[in-house]
């Protein structure tokens, strides 16, 4: 038994519970060897220029040390099932929790997912129909609600008296016994388009007119057809309907034919089953494994709703149940807003005995539905495919659910949770971080946004500059502290000393001085018909909360119509007028990654590499190995790595686990084999040896540029890269691992400097990723374009560039069906003074 009267020193004596974690030592990436302190259970906010290091600390560090601690604590047969976590390049990481990462690019969900099952609200709904719902029996007569379901007892029927046992919520799941038996569960089917099996009937079946037979299938299924009776030499528009039938219907007879093959004069009897066109594509789309597979088959496809399910998903049993009079297809065809009331409203349709566990039911699906309200998700059904939803919008999800699963002691990481967020959605982003706070949690967030790191607890900012400048710690505290220290490069714009204003805008009265593009559309999706006018040689932000409509306006609108115009097409049906006279190009420069493999780096999407190639070449050096141009292409050239083949990875195969990239040991990620190192190109007027071109390729472009002053051409097209911003870049960084906003301003490397009075540009949240001080840059691209002629159309939730602007289109007022009109147009001013923008209300604050 413990006594009361313990000496006091005993209590002294426990160690003190950790409240911050420490770090000594980090080299992750850019990191320079940094020591620093992470408080616990507090909202901790990582600021800092683009590649300054703010996501090596967070996700390279943090993450990577509280997940791989994490695993190490499971069992060695479990660890040997996942993922192995290698350890980061760091001395010491003290008292860090088990983690979790929110990524900023959340992985595209497969076609089984949706809306309800990632925000896992379906499971609530499948069980509230499955307890409460009003079922039908056997011999199709649909009973009251009662607690038997619950009780796990069977139904007595109250019309024919048979007994059967209710559903479970399982029997509810499109993914398991629920699914709709045409369609699997994916509420789509794929069909063969015919037109798209002979696209060119000028053609002969020996010209390869059946095009499924010359891709999917055998070259000889056209003397197979031959032998069926069709003739193969002549157009196929000269067929008969009878021969047209053979070659769409035919059956699966076999035919004895002589094949003779192609490259020698050898002829085989051959006894061979025909295959109609029809056939062909259907068995090529059963035997598809893979996305390689199904991408050959896609193109004779088309694809719809069930036209069991109509989409739903759902089979005929798991669509019987009723609850408030509407099945369960039909509650998650309901958008959230709606979904929140009917849901709410459910207990009180109920027998009295059944209210208690009704309302537990739906307490626990409100709680996550008004949370992804919060989050500015209320326009979304929850039959939506998640493949459709936006970066954005996965990342909300992603968060939601987080809150939803009530951890505790686990440290959350956050990739710009920001992003596709309206300031009106801020608050509520705030609110679900103040939750895992709540609960126990701690929370480290990499952000730019001024207003969500206002409202940090403690401060972490990474710089003073990106790549190889950056990597410190310049300034960290509370924000107090932040703001008043000189080395921050970001407390000014969080005091609001200092604002992101670079643009003198257009007067109200001249914004369409130099003319306008017309556009008038139908209502598509939920976006009513519209009539909009933009300022030609203007800068014009498109702005509304999430799903008001602007995408559908810019992106499957205006791009579109544009595009129509400048190539003499017919624009879509739903656009009624485009009026774009003199524009020939409408640029989308959007955050798609640029190139698809590591053979794409900066230096070659920026047209540097071939010149460098050739300077090379012209060497004293390169002349004397008999090298020229060509050999120093590293996808083609003798000097390339002979290990990665002038990848600068190579990939590992480890049993039982996905296989791992790792850099080339032989050339360390240079892409260049030991022979390059050899051969130097001296600078003029300077002694010693030179650079070789590994070294240089191993340079940012702010390094590159005085390296390379006697190369007009290369020296012009890396001055432009750090006009825009991109000075941090290494020329040889691979282009697909940049991040969107990096890809949007490589993508402009080309336009700048050039005439645009004939173009048009349009960007998707150009200010993704980027700090205050690069979307100052940003604003100068921009402004650039407009000075060259160009119209600028921006779609934007940022405040500075919409401030900024010209002229603003702001949609709303909600989103989804709420949505869909342009609720204010006029300048920055007009729209802070108009009460009807949601928009305007934050514009206000920050002119």
């Amino acid at each position: 038994m413990t006594s009361s009267n313990a000496p006091a020193d005993e209590h002294e004596n426990r160690p003190q519970e950790p409240d911050r974690i420490q770090v000594r030592g980090a080299r992750v990436h850019n990191l320079k060897n940094i020591d620093v302190d992470i408080p616990l259970n507090r909202l901790v906010g990582i600021a800092g220029v683009s590649g300054s290091g703010k996501s090596s600390l967070a996700l390279g560090v943090l993450y990577a040390e509280g997940s791989r601690r994490y695993l190490e604590a499971l069992s060695t047969y479990t660890r040997r099932r996942l993922t192995q976590a290698s350890r980061a390049a760091v001395d010491e990481v003290l008292h860090v929790p088990a983690a979790l990462a929110l990524h900023q690019r959340p992985s595209v969900p497969g076609v089984r997912s949706t809306f309800g099952t990632s925000t896992e609200l379906l499971n609530s709904l499948r069980l509230l129909f499955s307890r409460t719902g009003s079922h039908v029996c056997p011999n199709g007569h649909r009973n009251p609600p009662t607690l038997a379901v619950a009780a796990e007892q069977p139904i007595t029927c109250s019309t024919c008296g048979i007994e059967f046992f209710g559903p479970g919520a399982e029997q509810l799941a499109f993914n398991s016994e629920g699914a709709c038996p045409e369609c699997d569960g994916t509420g789509i089917v794929r069909t063969v388009d015919v037109d798209s099996l002979v696209p060119d009937e000028t053609l002969s079946i020996d010209e390869g007119a059946v095009v499924p037979w010359s891709t999917l299938m055998w070259d000889l299924m056209k003397q197979v057809a031959r032998e069926m009776g069709v003739r193969t030499d002549v157009p196929f528009s000269e067929l008969t309907p009878e021969e047209r039938d053979i070659v769409f219907h035919g059956p699966a007879e076999k035919k004895h034919i002589l094949y003779k093959a192609k490259k020698t004069d050898a002829f085989a009897e051959l006894d061979f089953t025909y295959y109609n066109a029809i056939y062909t594509v259907e068995n090529a789309l059963a035997k598809a494994k893979d996305e390689k597979g199904l991408k050959r088959v896609a193109r004779f496809l088309t694809q719809g709703p069930c036209p069991v399910c109509h989409g739903s998903r759902l089979s005929v049993q798991a669509r019987n149940p009723q609850v408030a009079g509407i099945n369960l297809a039909e509650a998650t065809e309901k958008t959230l807003a709606d979904s929140i009331a009917w849901v709410a409203a459910v207990p009180e349709t109920l027998p009295p005995e059944m209210r208690p566990m009704a309302a537990s039911i739906c307490e626990s699906y409100l709680h996550t539905a008004r949370r992804l309200v919060d989050l500015g998700l209320s326009y979304l059904s929850l039959d939506r495919a998640s493949a459709t939803l936006s970066t954005g919008e996965r990342q909300r999800v992603q968060l939601a659910r987080a809150v939803r699963n009530r951890t505790t002691g686990v440290l959350y990481v956050l990739d710009e949770p920001s992003i596709g967020l309206h300031p009106s959605n801020i608050d509520g982003l705030l609110d679900v971080m103040r939750d895992l706070l709540a609960d126990g949690n701690s929370v480290v967030m990499v952000d730019h946004d001024t207003h969500i790191l206002t409202h940090a607890d403690h401060l972490i900012e990474m710089g003073p500059g990106a790549g190889a400048s950056g990597g410190r710690v310049i300034a960290e505290g509370p924000l107090a502290e932040v703001e008043a220290n000189p080395a921050s490069r970001i407390g000014s714009f969080l005091s609001g000393a200092e604002s992101v204003r670079v643009r003198k805008r257009i007067g109200a009265g001249d914004v369409f001085a130099i003319g306008d593009i017309h556009l008038e559309t139908e209502g598509l999706h939920t976006v009513k018909p519209l009539i909009v006018d933009i300022p030609r040689g203007r800068l014009t932000a498109v702005t509304g909360v999430s799903g008001s409509g602007k995408t559908t306006l810019v992106l499957e609108s205006l791009v579109v119509a544009l595009a129509a115009s400048a190539s003499g097409t017919e624009p879509p049906s739903h656009v009624k007028a485009i009026e774009a006279d003199g524009i020939k190009r409408a640029n989308l420069i959007d955050a798609t990654p640029i190139g698809t493999n590591v053979r794409s780096t900066v230096a070659t999407y920026a047209n540097v590499h071939d010149e460098l190639r050739r300077a090379y070449a012209r060497t004293a050096d390169a002349k004397a190995a008999s090298c020229k141009a060509g050999d120093f292409s590293y996808n083609t050239g003798k000097l390339r790595c002979p290990v990665c083949d002038g990848t600068g990875s190579i990939s590992l195969d480890v049993q039982f686990l996905p296989d791992v990239d790792i850099t080339c040991p032989a050339c360390r990620g240079s892409r260049y084999g030991d022979e390059a190192n050899l051969i130097h190109r001296p600078r003029k007027g300077e002694s010693g040896p030179g650079l070789t071109l590994p070294q240089l390729m191993a340079m940012s472009v702010d390094e590159a540029l005085p390296a390379t002053d006697d190369l007009k051409k290369v020296h012009a097209r890396l001055q432009t890269l750090h006009g825009l911003g991109l000075g941090y870049l290494t020329l040889g960084e691979a282009t697909p691992a940049l991040s969107g906003g990096e890809a949007q301003r490589l993508k402009l490397a080309s336009e700048m400097g050039r005439v645009q009075k004939d173009a048009v540009f349009v960007f998707d949240e150009p200010t993704i990723g980027l700090h205050p001080l690069d979307v100052r840059t940003l604003l100068e691209v921009f402004q650039s374009l407009v000075e060259q002629g160009g119209t600028v159309v921006v779609i934007e939730h940022d405040l500075d560039v919409i401030a900024n602007a010209d002229y603003v289109i702001d949609m709303g007022p909600g989103g989804g069906e709420a949505g869909g009109l342009i609720v204010a147009a006029g300048t920055p001013a007009e729209i802070a003074a108009d009460d009807a923008s949601v928009t305007g209300r934050y514009l206000k604050q920050r002119i």
